[in-house]
């Protein structure tokens, strides 16, 4: 456990160093004025000046070298200080706290919105193979996956929020809120994953154990709660955390579209505006989130199946 605990740890430091060589390097060479960026998110592009822009190079130390600024902020970074929001002057961490709260938020919603969806339809689809409900749930899977999350955002307020006037289409208001977003997510999610829930439990009935249990004169209810459930669980597992991954990429485009206050909307506005340290806080936290999930995904898999944390000569 130790062992895994400190290769976690060194996969963070690495990536804290990583994002903060990657984030410095495309900043630096998008095309515009960056101090003229930030002066416009500060002020507003519409009263920004050439002296404005001058004053925020001046105090931000934009005229330095390239090279004193890279140190700079990565010493700052080993310090495990994220620093200040070059446009709004409030500090990083802070700022991240209350923004992934409400993608956290947002998130589990999503991810427990899917597992709603998919588990029940892979599981039964799995035990019922090529049947009627089979066929419908791959169609439909193949129909989510392809589409784009924009266009499924579009839609769906098109329907519920123009259409229907029962949903609200965007902003933070309350719960409700919660809904339009987390479906967009959801529905990306529970394509793929119940299609490998419905896979996994194709191949745990048509194993040996399985078929034993059937001769037993077990009932498809009892086999399926106290031996399949298990044994399909493990893969699952695995693939569940792996879809964290979509989950950090859709939240971006997601929270954007429906202007969502979380993490995403707030990556993208920093990038716009060429707010560097925020950049790198945004993406150094999701890069963390993801290593977290993949240790509890490792801890939850070795505990279903004690033989993954078996060493083999």
């Amino acid at each position: 456990m130790l062992k895994v605990l400190f290769s976690k740890v060194l996969q963070v430091f690495t990536l804290a160093v990583f994002i903060n060589t990657i984030c410095f390097i495309l900043i630096h060479a998008l095309p515009g004025d960056k101090a003229l960026k930030i002066a416009a998110g500060r002020y507003g592009p519409d009263v920004v000046t050439n002296e404005i822009a001058q004053n925020v190079a001046q105090e931000l130390g934009l005229n330095r070298p390239l090279y004193e600024q890279y140190f700079d902020s990565l010493f700052q970074l080993l310090q495990f200080d994220l620093g200040y929001s070059l446009v709004t002057g409030q500090k990083i961490i802070d700022e991240l706290q209350t923004q992934f709260g409400y993608s956290l938020y947002l998130a589990l919603f999503a991810f427990i919105l899917s597992l709603i969806i998919s588990f029940p339809l892979g599981i039964y689809s799995g035990s019922k193979n090529n049947g009627f409900i089979d066929k419908l749930s791959l169609f439909f899977s193949i129909v989510f996956k392809a589409i784009p999350p924009f266009v499924l955002a579009i839609i769906l307020i098109i329907i519920f929020s123009i259409q229907l006037n029962i949903l609200p289409p965007a902003g933070f208001d309350d719960w409700t809120y919660f809904i339009l977003p987390g479906l967009t997510l959801a529905l990306a999610l529970s394509a793929v994953s119940n299609r490998l829930i419905r896979e996994s439990m194709s191949e745990v009935t048509k194993s040996t154990y399985f078929t034993y249990g059937k001769y037993k004169g077990l009932s498809n209810y009892v086999l399926v709660k106290r031996h399949a459930l298990k044994n399909a669980f493990i893969p699952i597992l695995a693939f569940l955390g792996l879809q964290s991954i979509y989950l950090i990429e859709g939240v971006v485009v997601v929270e954007s579209l429906f202007a969502f206050p979380g993490i995403g909307h707030a990556l993208v506005h920093a990038v716009l505006s060429r707010d560097v340290p925020m950049i790198q806080g945004t993406v150094l936290l999701m890069g963390i989130f993801f290593i977290l999930i993949n240790l509890f995904t490792d801890i939850l898999s070795k505990y279903l199946d004690p033989r993954l944390g078996v060493k083999h000569d």
